[in-house]
């Protein structure tokens, strides 16, 4: 491809700065990692810290070959780059390896690629292509629909590869979503999600759709409708009866939370005919959260148990304290915050972590990196690794508002979404305060897929940046 006419700006620098400070300091922390005192031998292509090297190359060329092109190519080709990570995504699952329980990995000898990287640079820009076309509206059902296909259908396949973690990165792409006008409403939806979720591991059933029943016969309470209310809760308690005799003699035994479900719907009825009757449209949305957190609790049930794999499930209810593990699932947090505790406010040095030399803490140099940042340089390195990356994303959605093309705030803010969704779970997974999903820290962990992936992210919207006065769209 040609490159654009010469741009009157050139590649951000504040942005290009913070990239390289993370890029090397993550590599000083993967090479503590791996040195040991009878390291005497720097060029060993077994060694971590040297495959991290030539993967640092492999990002330096990619950012050479991104500065190349030109800018329109990441438009005009955003759905055949798509069409490339769908497919790669699906490949993985038939001739791919399984590595820590999901197939998800290329093996190419030593050397391992996961297709999921490239997904979300594929995704974040069919995104941006369909979000950025004349006429666009989140408003419109059919616009809706097509978006939520594009988003949704890389997250069906990684689940396939039994890879949850990386599937729940695409979800960052309701920040974009947000900044471009969706519903706040949509928020509610999730942090009912989230918490019905939650209460799912910790009570019954039947415990959270009588809650869900009584938040709303209460709002149509405080509406004003007092005397329906209590026409519906009678209607309620006489089909939920009804229903559980019926079922008991059917089965020889009845699940009470069918039961309740029944009685809630026929009280649901009973207040939508009335809201026809009375011409009022506010009980559509009340309808709408409580049926949606009805069937969410069964889709969670049903998560729980059939999709969330046992050592999955023991993690999160680790994380929740309801369970204690300390020697199973809870080990790597455990220790995680044992190395970072240990670090105080300097920490104990370069090459001095103890935690970090014997292995204490598994998957050290990838997905709990940040331990190894807490042990050695303590509070002042992790302060420093926060504060850096809170000003990347601060930049990036900075850089973004400035752009004149949707397409090019629009990628922005999905780069921005996917850093700040790992770096927000990667840092609280270490420290207790999120799952264990198994996600990277960008541009820190040990891999070379992760660390091209994040770079590609990143330099494209710097390329895009760089022509943000003739990119137009």
């Amino acid at each position: 491809m040609t490159t654009n006419a010469k741009s009157k700006k050139g590649i951000d620098k504040l942005a290009l700065f913070i990239y390289i400070a993370l890029v090397v300091f993550g590599w000083l922390n993967i090479y503590a990692v791996n040195f040991t005192p009878d390291t005497t031998i720097f060029f060993d292509t077994n060694q971590e810290y040297f495959k991290q090297l030539i993967w640092m190359g492999v990002a330096i060329l990619t950012v050479g070959v991104i500065m190349i092109i030109d800018s329109k190519f990441f438009v005009e080709f955003a759905y055949i780059l798509y069409a490339i990570g769908i497919l790669l995504l699906i490949s993985v699952i038939f001739v791919g390896v399984e590595i820590n329980g999901a197939k998800s990995w290329f093996k190419f000898g030593n050397f391992s690629l996961q297709p999921v990287e490239i997904a979300k640079v594929a995704t974040s820009l069919s995104i941006s292509y369909y979000m950025s076309r004349f006429g666009f509206s989140l408003k419109n059902k059919s616009n809706l629909f097509k978006l939520a296909l594009i988003w949704f259908f890389p997250i069906l396949i990684i689940i396939l590869q039994n890879d949850t973690g990386s599937a729940l990165v695409f979800f960052a792409f309701f920040i974009p979503f947000f900044r471009e006008g969706l519903s706040p409403y949509i928020i509610l939806l999730g942090v009912i999600a989230i918490v019905i979720f939650i209460l799912t591991l910790l009570i019954s059933n039947f415990s959270i759709i009588f809650m869900l029943g009584i938040a709303l016969l209460l709002g149509v309470f405080f509406r004003g409708w007092k005397k329906d209310t209590i026409i519906a809760v009678a209607i309620i308690a006489g089909v939920l009866g009804i229903s559980f005799l019926i079922l008991h003699a059917i089965k020889g035994s009845a699940n009470l939370d069918i039961a309740l479900v029944f009685g809630l719907a026929a009280g649901s009825i009973f207040l939508i005919y009335k809201a026809l009757a009375k011409r009022v449209n506010f009980i559509w949305g009340y309808m709408l959260l409580f049926w949606v957190g009805v069937l969410f609790t069964y889709t969670a049930d049903y998560a729980v148990e059939k999709v969330l794999s046992d050592y999955q499930q023991k993690r999160i209810m680790v994380m929740l304290g309801i369970e204690d593990d300390p020697l199973g699932a809870g080990y790597n947090v455990n220790q995680s915050k044992i190395a970072i505790g240990s670090g105080g406010l300097t920490g104990k040095g370069f090459l001095q972590g103890t935690q970090t030399k014997f292995n204490f803490v598994p998957e050290q140099s990838t997905d709990f990196i940040f331990c190894t940042v807490g042990e050695e340089w303590g509070f002042a390195g992790t302060a420093f690794v926060v504060v850096f990356f809170l000003a990347l994303l601060l930049r990036i959605v900075y850089l973004s508002e400035q752009q004149h093309s949707d397409f090019s705030r629009i990628f922005g803010y999905c780069v921005a979404g996917i850093f700040f969704f790992h770096f927000a779970i990667n840092i609280g997974m270490t420290i207790g305060l999120a799952p264990v999903i198994g996600i990277p820290l960008p541009f820190f962990s040990y891999g070379g897929s992760s660390l091209w992936g994040f770079t590609i992210l990143l330099f494209i919207f710097l390329k895009l940046d760089i022509y943000r006065d003739e990119l137009i769209r």
